[in-house]
Parts: C-alpha cells; sequence; structure tokens
C-alpha cells in the first residue's frame, strides 16, 4: 500500500481502534503449491490481541477461524504438511478497510476548480494493512487446535453481539448445542498471526487546501445520505488533524 505521508497513520491506538471496529480483514498468502494459485485471499474476521501489561510498542496478534474446505486453506495445510512445521514460511498480508469511502467529483473543489481548472477525480477511503506470520492450528485431533477454536469463537462471538450489535444479553457460542458446535470445528482451522508490521492510511483529502477540503466536506454533505454524513465528518476530522500536526 503506498503511504504517501500526508495520508499515512502510524498510531498504534488509533491503528487498534481502527481494527476492532472493523474486524473483518482480507488475508493474503503467497503459497508454492502447483494445485493451487500462488497468490489467495479470503474474507475473515479477525480479533486483535495485545497482552495489557504489553510495552506500548507491541503490535500484538490476531486470530482468527476459515473453512478447512476453502482452496487458500488447503494450501496452507499442503505447505505445512510437507514442511513439517505449523507456521508458513511466508508472511502474510491482513488488509483491514473502512465500510465508509466514496468518489470524489472535481465539482467539490470550490477553490482549485474555478481559479485554474487543475483538478481530477480521485477516490477517499481508510484502511489498515498488517503483516505478520501465520500459525495455522489444522490438526484436528490436537487439543491445542480444540482450545485455540474454542476460544477464539468465543472471543469473536462476544466482541461482535457486544461491540457491534450492543446487544447486552449477547448470544454465546455456549447457547448452542455442544455436539453442533463440535461437528463444526471439525470444519475449520484456527489462524494466528503474530504480527510485524501495521500501518494506516486515510486518504481523505487532507492534503488539500483549507477551501477544497471546505468545498469537498460541504459536498459530502449535500448528498444528504448517511455514507455522505459520514465521509464529510472523516474529512473534516482528519483535515483538522492535519492542520494541528503541520502547526506544531
Amino acid at each position: 500500500m503506498y503511504l504517501r505521508a500526508a495520508h499515512a497513520e502510524h498510531d498504534l491506538p488509533t491503528l487498534r481502534d481502527f481494527i476492532r471496529a472493523n474486524p473483518l480483514g482480507i488475508i493474503t498468502t503467497a503459497i508454492d503449491a502447483p494445485e493451487f494459485p500462488f497468490l489467495q485471499s479470503s474474507h475473515i474476521p479477525w480479533l486483535l490481541d495485545v497482552s495489557p501489561d504489553a510495552k506500548e510498542t507491541s503490535l500484538g496478534k490476531l486470530r482468527g477461524h476459515m473453512a478447512r474446505a476453502n482452496p487458500q486453506v488447503k494450501a496452507m495445510v499442503a505447505e505445512l504438511t510437507s514442511s513439517g512445521s505449523r507456521t508458513l514460511s511466508r508472511d502474510v498480508l491482513v488488509l483491514f478497510n473502512a465500510p465508509a469511502h466514496h468518489y470524489v467529483t472535481p465539482k467539490f473543489y470550490t477553490e482549485t476548480k474555478p481559479a485554474t481548472g487543475k483538478v481530477v477525480p480521485t477516490w477517499d477511503y481508510a484502511a489498515v494493512q498488517v503483516y505478520g506470520r501465520a500459525t495455522v492450528h489444522f490438526d484436528p485431533k490436537a487439543e491445542e487446535t480444540d482450545a485455540f477454536l474454542s476460544g477464539a469463537l468465543r472471543d469473536l462471538t462476544q466482541l461482535c453481539e457486544t461491540e457491534i450489535m450492543g446487544y447486552e444479553r449477547p448470544w454465546t457460542v455456549e447457547d448452542a448445542p455442544e455436539s453442533y458446535t463440535a461437528l463444526l470445528k471439525k470444519a475449520i482451522v484456527g489462524v494466528e498471526v503474530e504480527i510485524t508490521s501495521m500501518d494506516g492510511k486515510w486518504k481523505m483529502s487532507q492534503e488539500l487546501s483549507e477551501g477544497d477540503r471546505k468545498g469537498t466536506v460541504e459536498g459530502f454533505e449535500a448528498l444528504g445520505s448517511e455514507l455522505g454524513k459520514c465521509m464529510a465528518q472523516t474529512i473534516a476530522e482528519r483535515g483538522q488533524k492535519q492542520k494541528t500536526a503541520s502547526s506544531k
């Protein structure tokens, strides 16, 4: 991901909050397996774990699960079975995207467009990219696999039911028959990513002149949609942050 200085975000608390608010990440692997594509990607929800007593610079881990029938998983298992390891030889990439993104028309640029006409369309969005070493818990007979999957499913459900859905009385894994969940766990594998780097990109028109940025905010507000309102708010916030950083 191209991290232009004006758009880059390296603040760990901000990146962590983004992942927890947008837990559906796209995992991409590069695996040499003749029967599968070299590059494969899958959407899966993740838990971000950072120990309470960890250093402020600690990146933490991602925990998730994938369908055993997924061709990407089959490529992972093929490599790991061949190597006798549970950790993939190459780093994986997990990309998290904000749900609010939008085309930006040059008509929003109320300062530069009438002055010079030197404007072009763009697209505003926010994303966080994570690189790390992936350990795959794929042996259905191993106690460690069962323990990892049980914990990941329980914790992910708790996160989604309370933080995303906002339920005071959340649904729990224990609400389903144990025999049923045990059967389903045989159809998935656990994936644990030890994070080695994490960066964010908020491309939200913050590099524009104050007049053009104001026009962009007003343009999105004028759309009269929830998406437009969200875009306008984010652009205003990132613009203010850029302005504050520049004045220091």
